[in-house]
């Protein structure tokens, strides 16, 4: 009798403990959402840290989660909203829907390329990624970071952080943290 009380016990701090963890992440999710809806917990970077206003953006090649190369260099001439995020990360998962939204409604009219970078060295599995694209319906390109090269030479420390890329290739702004589609928005248009 008394095994059965410990397995019960054990049982129960185990669901527990699941409940709890299941809490704090959507607590962590609507917090995101709240800071982007109050335009907080978002850095721009433009001269302190990372690459500098108006500096060439380094070059990379990824295999995106298609199996497709891209090659930053291949989009001169467009504007790219180059983004790194992990399926973890609550503000990337607050972020995702107003990028999909950004990429169908204005994307092809304002001439930007969507690279979201994921930082697979930090992530959970191809699998975990996967599911976290056709949770969201994401159709832009996800490149794979697989080794973290490219997200260390971007200083991509906190995620999401993402640099829009004007047209000549130069960095105009790094965002530390969730962007909403007026945000996007707004920083697409103050590309040179």
């Amino acid at each position: 009798m008394p095994k059965k009380i410990i397995g019960l016990l054990v049982l129960a701090v185990m669901v527990a403990i699941v409940i709890i963890g299941a809490v704090q992440d959507n607590m962590a999710e609507s917090e995101a959402l709240d800071n982007m809806a109050l335009g907080s917990n978002v850095d721009f970077l433009p001269t302190d840290e990372g690459l500098a206003k108006g500096e060439q953006a380094p070059d990379f090649q990824l295999t995106t989660l298609d199996g497709e190369a891209v090659r930053l260099s291949d989009y001169q001439g467009q504007k790219v909203m180059l983004n790194f995020w992990a399926t973890w990360c609550p503000p990337c998962r607050a972020e995702m829907p107003h990028m999909q939204t950004y990429f169908e409604e204005q994307a092809k009219d304002e001439n930007v390329i969507i690279l979201a970078v994921n930082l697979t060295t930090e992530d959970r599995g191809l699998g975990k990624i996967e599911d976290f694209v056709e949770e969201f319906g994401l159709e832009f390109a996800i490149p794979m970071d697989e080794h973290g090269d490219v997200g260390s030479t971007y200083q991509a420390v906190s995620i999401p952080t993402s640099y829009m890329i004007d047209t000549q290739g130069r960095v105009q702004n790094k965002i530390v943290g969730p962007m909403d589609l007026a945000m996007m928005e707004q920083l697409v248009e103050d590309m040179e």
